[in-house]
């Protein structure tokens, strides 16, 4: 590059002199840049000169002191709208159709969340009442109580061939075994009425185009999910009817199945109330550094403490299903003792988190 600008430098001109192209300036045309420097030649002198200042374009004049704050000015003038844009487009935007749209969705999901929390409650009763097993067959579309004294005995027949009639409930009369079928059905339709609740809604909603892609996602998981409790339940009550090993031991449902029906059943809750909150909430509001601050903190302790109770809530699944609170009814210590001594008995040593009845009561006081 430095050899031809020397090159340029020494053109010589027609009567002997020479043409110092750096004095031209390069802010006008190539026709008036040769204008200024060089006088009226011939056509080949002329065309060989046009030559050489289109290639010396590109050397532009170095732009003036007052050039410079325009150019940044636009520059991040340009930079915070991209930004600005880029803001826009990460927004989680969860619902189409504005506030009331939102308001809308926002409701039905805090309803759906509340009746699956009702459910679980139910759910409790259904077990402190042992009622659990008193319909020994499932349908998933599920099918009418019986309505004549008929279809009554008929259940109640299939009732005594069951292992929990024969060890615990023998001698049981028609009026204690319709309340305690009764409180199972209940709890079986609830959750069927919950899963036509949640269609309906979630078809009109659809169909209005207020769910996005990523809200439709979400909704659809957690009503498949909610579609296979009741799978769940069922693989849960199954695991009652079956005869104990032992003849001493009482028919109950298998721990691990219990926890499994309960840990699903605090999932979809979980799942429909945070994403409520997404949609009535997409952004916190952030007019108030305290109300940021108090946000952050509360952020700090929200999964620690979300994890403990999920342990207590799964442990407490297995201290049911163990019946573990039968074991020690004294506080606190249990026995005389503070630790009982056959807290690890079982081997694998696993086992006894899962189905020692003394080791699962001292992790649920614990």
């Amino acid at each position: 590059m430095f050899s031809r600008l020397a090159f340029l430098k020494r053109i010589k001109a027609p009567n002997g002199g020479t043409y110092n192209l750096r004095k031209a300036t390069t802010t006008t045309t190539t026709t008036t840049t040769l204008s200024a420097v060089l006088p009226e030649q011939p056509v080949g002198f002329r065309f060989f000169a046009s030559q050489i200042a289109r290639r010396t374009s590109c050397f532009k004049p170095w732009p003036k002191q007052g050039d410079y704050v325009g150019s940044f000015r636009k520059m991040s003038t340009t930079a915070g709208i991209g930004m600005a844009k880029n803001e826009e487009g990460l927004k989680l935007v969860l619902v189409n159709g504005g506030s009331r749209a939102r308001k809308m969705v926002g409701i039905w999901l805090f309803g759906s969340a509340a009746w699956v929390f009702s459910m679980v409650l139910l759910g409790g009763v259904t077990r402190l009442t042992r009622s659990g097993l008193s319909m020994t067959d499932w349908k998933f579309t599920g099918s009418l109580p019986p309505l004549s004294e008929e279809e009554w005995l008929r259940e109640f027949d299939k009732y005594k061939q069951s292992p929990e009639y024969k060890r615990i409930n023998k001698g049981m009369s028609i009026e204690d075994f319709k309340f305690i079928y009764w409180m199972e059905y209940a709890h079986r339709m609830w959750g069927r009425a919950l899963g036509v609740m949640f269609a309906l809604p979630f078809s009109y909603f659809l169909r209005k185009g207020y769910i996005t892609l990523g809200l439709g996602l979400r909704l659809s998981a957690l009503f498949a999910l909610g579609a296979g409790q009741g799978l769940i339940g069922w693989w849960m009550v199954k695991s009652g009817l079956e005869e104990p090993a032992s003849e001493y031991a009482q028919p109950r449902v298998s721990p691990y199945r219990l926890a499994a029906h309960l840990t699903s059943a605090f999932a979809i809750y979980c799942g429909l109330f945070w994403t409520a909150l997404s949609v009535v909430m997409p952004e916190p509001p952030a007019e108030s550094v305290a109300w940021v601050r108090g946000a952050a903190k509360v952020k700090r302790l929200a999964l620690p403490v979300g994890i403990l109770v999920a342990i207590t809530a799964v442990s407490g699944a297995f201290v049911a299903g163990n019946d573990a609170g039968h074991a020690y009814n004294t506080f606190p210590k249990m026995g005389d003792t503070w630790i009982p001594e056959d807290v690890l008995d079982m081997k694998p040593l696993i086992r006894n988190f899962f189905e020692n009845t003394s080791t699962v009561q001292v992790l649920i006081l614990s």
